[in-house]
């Protein structure tokens, strides 16, 4: 028999969480090695008992599931933390990608769906429940590091887009996703080419347009750009 899915919950609503216990711990896969009512609390207990996956509220007192999980995710035995909301945000796949979170799953959902989504978390290291599943890619798709290149296929489109002067709604239409989701790609874009501010990244993009640049091309015009 292969080794059981370590599984730790973290809910401030003590009832809610001793429900998801029950229902988790009956199943032969999970074992249930741990639990916490807010952030704080989750961090410091996971350190001992070491879980696969975390499930873990995303609204809480004390410290909040989201940086909760980007404390988490740091560590040295990095688990695959689960977001649980009542309501999926628009910006929600961007918010729980950012701070490290394997995706997120609606509370309230059957148990089967529960049991599921922790299976291929730990499995394949993702679960968005429900999401657009093109978002999801598009996102990740901004973490991706090619040897090859300094950007993704993604971020050469969007270097395009911003360098024929579309706006962040125009994107979001022309590749079919929400703004909020644009407007993380971009900040992801800013953090690579070291721009200030969006201006700063059209400029760039007006620049670079037809323009395939090594990493070690960028870095070191970054940093003569610095020393100017």
């Amino acid at each position: 028999m292969s080794a059981k899915i370590k599984l730790f919950v973290c809910d401030d609503h003590a009832l809610f969480r001793r429900g998801l216990i029950a229902v988790l711990s009956n199943e032969p896969t999970i074992e249930v090695v741990g639990e916490a009512e807010n952030g704080r609390e989750a961090i410091e207990r996971i350190k001992l008992v070491h879980p696969d996956v975390v499930l873990m509220d995303i609204s809480m007192p004390e410290m909040n599931g989201l940086e909760a999980t980007r404390r988490i995710v740091q560590s040295s035995n990095e688990p695959r933390v689960l977001i649980m909301t009542m309501f999926a945000e628009d910006d929600l796949t961007v918010r729980c990608l950012e701070a490290g979170a394997s995706g997120y799953i609606l509370k309230g959902v059957p148990s089967t769906q529960l049991l599921d989504a922790v299976k291929k978390t730990f499995k394949a290291g993702k679960y968005f429940s429900p999401a657009n599943p093109n978002e999801v890619e598009y996102v990740e798709n901004a973490y991706q590091k090619d040897s090859r290149d300094v950007f993704s296929s993604l971020e050469r489109v969007m270097l395009k887009l911003l360098a024929e002067g579309s706006s962040t709604k125009e994107i979001a239409l022309s590749l079919m996703l929400k703004v909020e989701t644009v407007e993380f790609l971009q900040r992801n874009l800013m953090h690579k080419v070291d721009a200030r501010d969006r201006t700063e990244l059209v400029e760039y993009a007006k620049r670079e347009e037809n323009i395939r640049v090594s990493p070690v091309e960028l870095r070191s015009r970054h940093s003569g750009r610095k020393a100017a």
